[in-house]
């Protein structure tokens, strides 16, 4: 069965340019061209490298001087994208492309672009106003990150529904993020790495340019389930753009596995895991995914730690706290970060628990929020609300239960609230990562002289706690937490209660797992891992061959082995020619029936064009399908020297008037009693899936089953199947969308060895071999014919032409890409066998007897 991405290869019309122009580029250490070179196929070093990153934001703070003339720029000390590069090898430079955070007039954008480029090595990408807003606060914002986040636009009064306007400003802008790549970007030695959901199709772009560029992805945000996803109306065209890249990153399993059930249920694509990496098979690529969640930054946390500000911050909190427990909430003020629902707990808690009142405090700060809208306008009348309500109620003069704090806390501040808080709480209802936490356990574990400054003891620093919804993405790495659904307001009371009273050891030694794998996990950790396997991952790129094929953000790349190309009928037509003794192999669907045709029986073209070759006395022509032989034998009657060999060479014959022969010793099929009775238990609990009954074997199918259960299901049969007939002369094989038990040693590679095996001994051993097939099965037919007719003492010179249909990469020397492209190369070799010279002269004189006769 022809795999979805290897449809639709009609469109492959020619090489692909591997490098395009170079528009410009920044210096480089490494200026010396190596890609036609034979040392290019050699796995590059990235220390030798150089790498781009490209990010909605440059990771820059901007602002006009005082004269209002001129513009200073200087680094954002909080940007992930600039922090990550500590993980980079010293030697690897640095590019940095994205977007200011400010506007920057038309007259002014070449010198401002100048001066970062030699400043910074950052090159702006300056999107017009209006395109910007449609662009981020559009769909970024009011699609994109809803949906992401798991919220439907089910109303137009909810918002979030789908704008093709607000689509187009997206691709528009990701076109602008992919010419200014283009611009500083040696295609042959620099790696891409792009940076989160703003840029989901800026792949497309990159690869339509550089068919061999080193390109990988991360998505910082949660990936959400296929139901989710499946309702975005340009679902297929954002999948499409990611495996464009080669290594696309996640930072939880969750978020990975969603996105590869949705390459599975809309494009039909098959994850494999090897030697503990995952990777997707796309048109002859090898999309590698990454699954590694982002740390924080240890420096510059350690650095903030020690600061006279911080210190002093810390000893002013603990001052006016004095007394208190302290827990803590850090959140921007969004509907996902779910503040009211921990407000709403803390609540349930003094009910709960009055020997709190008066004692515990929580210091919720409120960042401010990154989006707009009434969505974000409800949210802080919820807090407030509740705020005061809780307050009212539970308060009185010179206690407030909860503190409220909606403004910009900076870093140093923020760890001063850390080292007070005996916990902290995060309660969002969906987080792509969240790194709160991490910073709150590093911040506990200590700022200096903090005995002096806190008048606290070393252990009490040493130790916290956390309550963290379970819908983060830190949350699976922080095994010590108390986990928490935050739509449980009686549950994360309990949570609360829980940390407040957890014996004093038990604290200590959470925290000190957690520091342990925060601190070894940090971003520079990251970077390095993601940066190793997209190294990993892109080695294979010099040796490949690649065209490109599709229009739009439906481009994608082929890439094929240098040796692997188009079987002209010109160049086997010839070969068929000089030959003396053919034989020709074709498997039947996919091959010469498509697989989507509802009427599986060949029709007269077939019958024509198969009749004629067998005519040919120089020619062995044989259907190997899976099929059975009654099925067989039915459909191709008209054809009475056509050899079969059905149910994958299990039995054949080499024509109608022949008996027919079982290419393994015949076995007794009790095993057929166990097998029957187990398939039928996962049809009947498997909607969509059926069994096949054949002479040889049972098939269990499951294409009509739901993707996801029916491959899950497929698993557990095989395990259940190999257990249970571990001792019988059987063997138990997964394909694609099926599962089936046969005789052991039952193979088309198999048939294929004595077919030739049987020429040889008949003195006919073949100089011309043809086989074609465009499945799993037909790859071991391929391998056998070019091994048997490469080995002594077979003919070394005899042409050998093993063709796949539609699916590459494959064992196969050639490919085809539909039955049409089949069927119009039979026909040419069957017209070269009709009109021959020896069958010219045999109709000439057949033509004078006729006129001579009385």
């Amino acid at each position: 069965m022809v795999s979805k991405s290897y449809s639709n290869l009609l469109e492959l019309t020619g090489d692909y340019p591997p490098f395009a122009q170079r528009v410009g580029r920044l210096p480089n250490s490494r200026d010396e061209d190596t890609s036609n070179s034979a040392a290019s196929d050699v796995a590059s070093s990235v220390t030798q490298d150089r790498v781009i990153i490209v990010a909605n934001m440059l990771p820059l703070h901007a602002e006009r001087r005082a004269d209002n003339l001129s513009w200073s720029f200087r680094w954002d000390e909080d940007s992930l994208i600039l922090r990550l590069k500590d993980g980079l090898p010293p030697d690897m430079e640095v590019i940095f492309v994205g977007c200011l955070n400010v506007e920057v007039e038309n007259g002014e954008q070449d010198e401002v672009a100048a001066k970062l480029i030699e400043d910074f090595n950052c090159t702006p990408a300056f999107l017009p106003p209006d395109l910007r807003s449609r662009f981020y606060h559009g769909f970024c914002k009011q699609q994109l990150w809803p949906l992401f986040h798991y919220t439907l636009p089910l109303s137009p009064d909810h918002g979030g529904r789908f704008d093709r306007s607000l689509w187009r400003a997206y691709v528009s802008a990701n076109k602008i993020f992919s010419d200014k790549v283009v611009e500083v970007i040696s295609p042959d030695e620099d790696y891409v790495w792009i940076h989160d959901y703003h840029l989901m199709v800026l792949p497309t772009f990159l690869r339509r340019r550089f068919s061999k560029i080193k390109m990988g992805f991360f998505l910082h945000s949660p990936f959400p389930s296929s139901e989710i996803y499946r309702t975005l109306p340009v679902r297929e065209e954002i999948l499409r753009a990611l495996l464009n890249a080669d290594l696309v990153g996640f930072h939880t399993f969750d978020y990975a596995r969603h996105f590869l059930s949705c390459c599975s249920r809309m494009l039909g694509l098959e994850y494999q895991s090897k030697r503990g990496y995952i990777g997707l098979e796309y048109y002859g690529r090898t999309v590698g995914i990454k699954i590694m969640p982002v740390g924080i930054h240890m420096g510059q946390l350690e650095t903030s730690l020690n600061l006279e500000e911080t210190r002093l911050r810390a000893a002013e909190l603990q001052a006016q706290f004095h007394g208190k427990v302290v827990m803590l909430g850090v959140d921007d003020m969004d509907i996902f970060k779910g503040i009211g629902l921990k407000l709403l707990a803390l609540e349930e808690l003094l009910k709960q628990h009055p020997v709190w009142k008066g004692k515990v405090v929580l210091v919720q700060i409120a960042n401010p929020a990154r989006g707009r809208g009434k969505d974000v306008i409800e949210v802080q009348h919820e807090a407030y609300a509740v705020a005061k309500r809780v307050n009212d109620q539970f308060g009185w003069d010179g206690y407030q239960p909860i503190v409220l704090l909606e403004r910009f806390v900076p870093l140093y501040e923020r760890i001063a609230f850390y080292s007070i808080a005996e916990c902290c709480i995060v309660s969002a209802v969906r987080d792509g990562m969240n790194l709160i936490p991490y910073e709150y356990v590093v911040s506990r574990q200590g700022i200096s002289c903090s005995d002096e400054c806190l008048k606290v003891t070393v252990n009490s620093a040493k130790k916290s706690m956390l309550v963290v919804s379970e819908f983060i993405g830190c949350s699976p790495s922080l095994s010590g937490a108390i986990r928490v659904n935050p739509w449980n307001i009686d549950a994360m009371a309990d949570a609360m209660n829980t940390a407040l009273t957890m014996p004093e050891l038990e604290k200590v030694a959470r925290h000190e797992k957690h520091y342990k794998y925060v601190s070894s996990h940090d971003v520079a950790y990251w970077a390095q891992s993601f940066m190793t396997d997209l190294e990993r991952t892109c080695r294979e790129h010099s040796r490949r061959v690649c065209y490109g094929i599709g229009f739009g953000l439906g481009f994608r790349v082929v890439a094929l082995d240098p040796n692997f190309r188009k079987l002209l009928t010109e160049h086997i037509v010839s070969a068929y020619k000089r030959s003396t003794s053919r034989l020709i192999l074709l498997d039947y669907d996919g091959t010469v029936m498509p697989q989507g045709s509802i009427n599986k029986f060949p029709s007269p073209e077939v019958l024509s064009v198969l009749d004629k070759l067998c005519s040919d006395p120089k020619n062995a022509v044989f259907i190997v399908s899976g099929r059975g032989r009654r099925t067989l034998s039915e459909w191709f009657a008209p054809c009475a020297k056509l050899g079969i060999a059905a149910e994958h060479g299990y039995f054949y014959r080499w024509h109608q008037d022949a008996e027919w022969i079982t290419s393994v010793p015949v076995l007794e099929f009790e095993w057929k009693q166990i097998v029957a009775p187990i398939m039928m238990q996962y049809t009947e609990s498997t909607d969509g899936s059926s069994i096949e009954t054949k002479e040889s074997a049972i098939v269990w199918h499951h294409q009509d089953a739901d993707s996801d259960f029916g491959s899950w299901q497929a698993k557990e049969l095989l395990d259940h199947l190999e257990s249970v007939l571990a001792n019988e002369p059987v063997c138990v094989k997964s394909g694609q969308h099926i599962v089936e038990v046969k005789p052991q040693g039952v193979s088309k590679g198999r048939i294929a060895e004595q077919i030739l095996a049987s020429m040889a001994s008949r003195g006919t051993t073949p100089n011309f071999v043809v086989c074609i097939g465009d499945d799993r099965s037909d790859e071991d037919m391929f391998e056998s014919i070019e091994n048997t007719m490469r080995a002594p003492p077979q003919i070394s010179l005899a042409e050998v032409f093993a063709c796949t249909v539609g699916q590459k990469p494959s064992n196969a020397r050639y490919y085809l890409d539909d039955t049409v492209e089949v069927m119009k190369m039979l026909q040419g070799l069957a017209l070269a066998s009709t009109y021959s010279p020896t069958n010219a002269l045999s109709q000439a004189l057949s033509q004078v007897s006729l006129q001579s006769s009385p």
